[in-house]
């Protein structure tokens, strides 16, 4: 009990990845059987963001965002080489692994199983995901990995950032059309969603609470109280996510089975190039374990929103960005895992 405690990994978030597994097929089997369930819950939409997702979103977040100490952040400018290999990595590396990867499993290996137009619509989306590292979702994985979450905060707000000024020109770019555009609602909401307004809430709690208890308190009693809020917010998400997509799921086994090849394969070779060169760097592991979360994962949300606004909701590049999504939480699981499991290697001499 006592290691469960220390490490974060109660009986719940041990059989997650079973956890995760059951609520696909229930999302996938509502959507087919009780297609009433999502219509309905589409209808609470603004721009393009679903708002009961949001609202569990944030709720996955806000528990971690009560551990943030402001005066951590500050120190973030010490030691800014987490810092730098989250940027070269998302922006510099990913977009383009993902492309390369995509483009040679889509129209080279898979070129006997996959039309030629349907190709380049899966390029398209796989690009699309390739160019949103991860906003909301990295912060469950941090929270799986103990990683630092002041760091962690800092990761992700400037990631979303560069997302504003980096995300048009590396998708024109990279789609070899000019001119592209997205959803800049979509994008702004977001942020302000999943990043700062849980960021406030945990903040004012932080501070409301430790002036009242004492940080004692806080730590060792408030904070456990929302201890199963956070992975409880991410298989409800999963639900309503696989309910919106259970048709679409459903009329392309073999197509989301191609998809997902090329979609594991960049997820786990990111994942190594950022955690590697944090370790080459000698940075502490709950800096480097987000460090690989953030490169890894993807800010589906953005590209999911913004296939279905350039390409339309039934197109095979949303498809693409859907299987993203799909693949993504057992994915990650195994790299948070992973990481777990190679602390060792980041125990300095």
């Amino acid at each position: 009990m006592k290691k469960s405690k220390n490490t974060g990994i109660g009986f719940f978030e041990k059989y997650l990845t079973l956890w995760v597994i059951l609520c696909m097929i229930v999302g996938v089997l509502i959507g087919k059987f009780l297609p009433g369930v999502p219509a309905f819950l589409g209808r609470f939409e603004y721009a393009n963001v679903s708002i009961p997702i949001a609202i569990l979103i944030w709720l996955m977040i806000y528990p971690m965002m009560l551990k943030v100490d402001f005066q951590s952040i500050k120190n973030v400018g010490k030691n800014p080489k987490g810092l730098f290999v989250t940027w070269v990595t998302n922006w510099l590396i990913k977009p383009f692994t993902m492309f390369g990867i995509a483009w040679l499993f889509f129209f080279v290996i898979f070129k006997t199983l996959i039309p030629a137009e349907l190709a380049k619509d899966y390029l398209a989306g796989a690009i699309l995901l390739g160019a949103a590292p991860c906003t909301a979702m990295v912060f469950v994985w941090s929270h799986l990995t103990n990683g630092n979450a002041a760091y962690t905060v800092v990761q992700v707000a400037t990631n979303d950032l560069i997302i504003l000024i980096a995300f048009t020109p590396i998708v024109a770019f990279l789609l070899g059309v000019g001119g592209v555009s997205i959803p800049w609602d979509t994008l702004i909401l977001s942020v302000v969603l999943f990043v700062v307004i849980p960021l406030a809430g945990g903040v004012i709690t932080r501070n409301y609470v430790t002036k009242k208890h004492g940080l004692e308190y806080f730590q060792n009693r408030f904070i456990p109280k929302f201890g199963n809020v956070t992975i409880v917010g991410l298989l409800l998400t999963l639900v309503i996510i696989f309910s919106f997509q259970g048709n679409v799921i459903l009329d392309n086994p073999l197509h989301i089975v191609l998809i997902a090849i090329p979609l594991i394969i960049q997820t786990f070779l990111i994942f190594f190039i950022a955690y590697l060169a944090s370790k080459a760097l000698k940075l502490p592991h709950d800096i480097a374990a987000p460090a690989g979360m953030i490169g890894a994962s993807n800010f589906f949300e953005l590209a999911v929103a913004v296939a279905i606004s350039l390409f339309g909701t039934q197109s095979p590049a949303a498809l693409a960005t859907i299987v993203g999504v799909l693949t993504e939480v057992p994915v990650m699981l195994i790299l948070v895992k992973i990481a777990n499991n190679t602390k060792g290697w980041f125990k300095h001499e």
